[in-house]
């Protein structure tokens, strides 16, 4: 079986639900994943919208997940370290942690939560962006499990 993404709260493709989103309670949405693979040192966690009018837009940056870790329950808190070492960066809102989908008024965009199996620990401070924890995963990726999901507001 390979390394996937998924969650209760809504499937490959789907809707995401309100809860998940600026228009709701913004809370971060359930994810669970399969085992990754061996090798594993670490994980790393983006979610990103393609689909925003300024270019890809960073909505959650999360790292130092560790091998044994399955799930991220609903609702993290937007502390900059949460338990057993995971570090939350800066998204594009400014903001540490989740920051839900919030688009502007049109067609619905795409938000791409991806997961990284990495064969190193990233050493970075919390509070680093997107940019840096790409800089930090490059050439470290064994593997990348995602999950997409779309929201538009009318």
């Amino acid at each position: 079986m390979s390394f996937q993404l998924s969650s209760n709260a809504f499937d490959e493709g789907d809707d995401i639900p309100l809860l998940h989103t600026c228009d709701g309670a913004d809370l971060s949405p359930p994810l669970v994943w399969t085992d990754p693979p061996e090798g594993t040192v670490s994980m790393a966690l983006m979610c990103d919208d393609p689909d925003a009018p300024g270019g890809n837009w960073s909505h959650w940056v999360l790292w130092g997940l560790g091998p044994d870790i399955r799930g991220l329950a609903q609702g993290q808190p937007t502390d900059p370290e949460l338990d057993r070492g995971v570090r939350q960066g800066t998204n594009d809102f400014r903001q540490l942690g989740y920051g839900g989908p919030c688009p502007p008024k049109g067609k619905p965009h795409r938000y791409f939560f991806r997961l990284f199996a990495l064969d190193t620990a990233i050493n970075l401070a919390a509070g680093a962006d997107r940019r840096k924890l790409r800089e930090a995963i490059e050439g470290h990726i064994l593997a990348e499990a995602q999950l997409m999901g779309r929201y538009g507001r009318s």
